[in-house]
């Protein structure tokens, strides 16, 4: 048994190592390729650097279910998404408050939200079908377009938080960065197989499902560069891009990686576990909920908010874990979110949009 669980967390360390290296080698590729073809950076920054951020739950999910593990590849969309707004976001804004722009308010978020609750409705049958995977890509071919194009009529301060492409950094030879993008696309496939084998092999030495191996170690694992981009933008005070990474990743977790899984599914369709129906899309909907009363806050995200982000996510975290390691407080648990935490939660949610409103009004 020991043995067991030494060769998976090495598989689940190596595969998570290589895929955050196989995405830097596609984004290098790409760009370069980009740029050779005089694809503007703005472009670049809103499509192939997004791409490459969200890499790693393309490949992880695209690979599991080809594996027939449909839970890991649902579990890490949905855990993903509800990482990147309760830890990334968080982390994020106790490095440096974060200042929303209006943008995200009344765009970016509220479309992520539709979209969220679109996948929920789609999931609700049990099953993504091949139809749901088209609607989903169609979504992401308008929004990619729509993004460019209201790109280019933001003001510079926007433009600006897009993320940046080294010119200098790239040789503009077409070998080179044909060779980058199928270097990152081998180790991308690589660690991908390393992370799932791993995942399997953990879920099964400590009883597990691969539910909750897919919406925790999985989802955190592919989400590590969302978490470092970020992380990376606040400290140099690009906290647009910490927020815009976050939105836009989430996006395509759901519009990308989800539609590439449900089309790939053909007729048997992607199955959907009924607790992710019931509890986690819903929570990953309530998540984005919760960020808008947050970004009314004088347009800023403050620390003491971010430090309120991460403790919601322990606290998902251990309702996820708790189950399987201390049954018996498991319902003690639940009763102390469900009476006590979510209540002052919504209520401070309430307080802040009243005010926002009134203020508005």
């Amino acid at each position: 048994m020991s043995q067991q669980l030494i060769q998976a967390s090495l598989e689940i360390i190596i595969g998570i190592f290589t895929l955050f290296t196989g995405g830097e080698f596609f984004v290098q590729g790409a760009a370069a390729l980009s740029l050779i073809l005089g694809i503007p950076q703005l472009v670049i920054g809103l499509t192939v650097v997004s791409l490459g951020t969200s890499a790693p739950e393309l490949f992880v999910s695209i690979g599991s279910f080809f594996r027939g593990s449909d839970a890991i590849a649902v579990g890490n969309i949905v855990g993903s998404n509800i990482f990147n707004v309760l830890v990334v976001l968080g982390s994020s804004a106790l490095v440096m408050p974060l200042r929303v722009e209006s943008r995200l308010v009344r765009r970016d978020v509220p479309l992520l939200l539709a979209v969220s609750t679109a996948v929920w409705g789609m999931a609700s049958s049990g099953r993504f079908s091949w139809q749901s995977g088209v609607a989903l890509l169609i979504a992401l071919g308008i929004n990619t377009i729509w993004e460019i194009r209201t790109a280019r009529e933001e003001p510079q301060g926007i433009k600006d938080a897009e993320p940046e492409i080294q010119f200098n950094s790239y040789s503009k030879k077409w070998l080179r960065s044909i060779g980058k993008i199928i270097a990152g696309i081998l180790i991308l496939g690589f660690g991908s197989n390393l992370l799932i084998s791993g995942a399997k092999s953990l879920a099964s030495a400590y009883g597990l499902s691969e539910t909750v191996i897919g919406l925790t170690i999985v989802s955190a694992g592919t989400s590590l560069p969302e978490l470092i981009t970020s992380l990376v933008a606040s400290l140099r005070g690009k906290t647009d891009l910490a927020i815009g990474n976050v939105i836009g990743s989430s996006l395509l977790n759901q519009l990308l990686v989800l539609g590439s899984c449900a089309l790939f599914s053909g007729s048997k369709g992607l199955v959907v576990e009924e607790v992710l129906i019931q509890r986690d899309i819903p929570i990953m909907i309530l998540t984005v909920l919760a960020c808008m009363p947050i970004f009314w806050t004088k347009g800023i995200i403050s620390r003491s908010e971010g430090g309120i982000l991460l403790l919601l996510y322990i606290l998902y975290l251990a309702d996820q874990i708790i189950p399987y390691t201390i049954p018996t407080f498991q319902d003690d648990l639940r009763m102390i979110v469900i009476y006590l935490i979510l209540p002052i939660g919504l209520l401070s949610l309430s307080f802040k949009a009243y005010r926002y409103w009134q203020k508005a009004t």
